[in-house]
């Protein structure tokens, strides 16, 4: 089974490289933003409980983000594998992940991290928000906000998969077809 963590700070081109993945290899997408977007609009319990949290302005627990994820994956057991595209967010997180995955006699595979250059990461969100309509992608203080984010509480889930010797980081700069080739050859070679 094939799972992939699409790992990048914002606006490195995670969403448009997991569209391209997932017609290739035909594995099934898991968007944290999705989930929470379809847990909270169709009222589930999980749903309910994140809102409960979101409108006090406190992040969703890791255990009812999981339970999404959870719920997802086994809504879909005939999966060749997924992507995991904003998840896990820290190393809790990813312990949680192995720990689910391994319940069902499968593994994380790799850790693919597109590695940006900031600025370069700024330019693309501001332009993304002319036509996004999302506001935090038209203001840079709140860009560079979210690159600090990731950098302090994200990244260091790279190096626990480095530890497991499952991260790969590849340039995310280039045309779109030049990144997917040089996933694809990674993920090839881990597969």
């Amino acid at each position: 089974m094939l799972n992939l963590i699409l790992f990048g700070p914002p606006g490195s081109g995670k969403g448009t490289q997991a569209e391209k993945l997932i017609e290739k290899y035909s594995i099934l997408h898991i968007s944290t933003g999705d989930l929470f977007r379809y847990e909270m609009g169709s009222n589930t319990l999980l749903g309910l409980k994140a809102k409960e949290y979101m409108s006090r302005g406190q992040l969703v627990p890791d255990e009812v983000t999981i339970g999404m994820l959870k719920n997802k994956v086994n809504a879909n057991p005939d999966a060749k594998g997924i992507i995991f595209d904003g998840f896990p967010r820290t190393i809790a997180q990813a312990v949680a992940l192995d720990d689910f995955l391994a319940e069902k006699d499968t593994q994380v595979t790799a850790l693919i991290a597109l590695d940006v250059p900031e600025d370069e990461i700024v330019f693309r969100l501001l332009k993304r928000g002319k036509t996004s309509g999302r506001t935090d992608d038209n203001d840079e203080t709140i860009i560079r906000n979210r690159i600090d984010v990731y950098k302090n509480e994200t990244s260091p889930v790279f190096d626990y998969y480095a530890a497991h010797k499952k991260s790969r980081l590849i340039s995310g700069m280039g045309s779109i077809d030049i990144i997917f080739e040089r996933l694809v050859s990674v993920i090839d070679e881990m597969n």
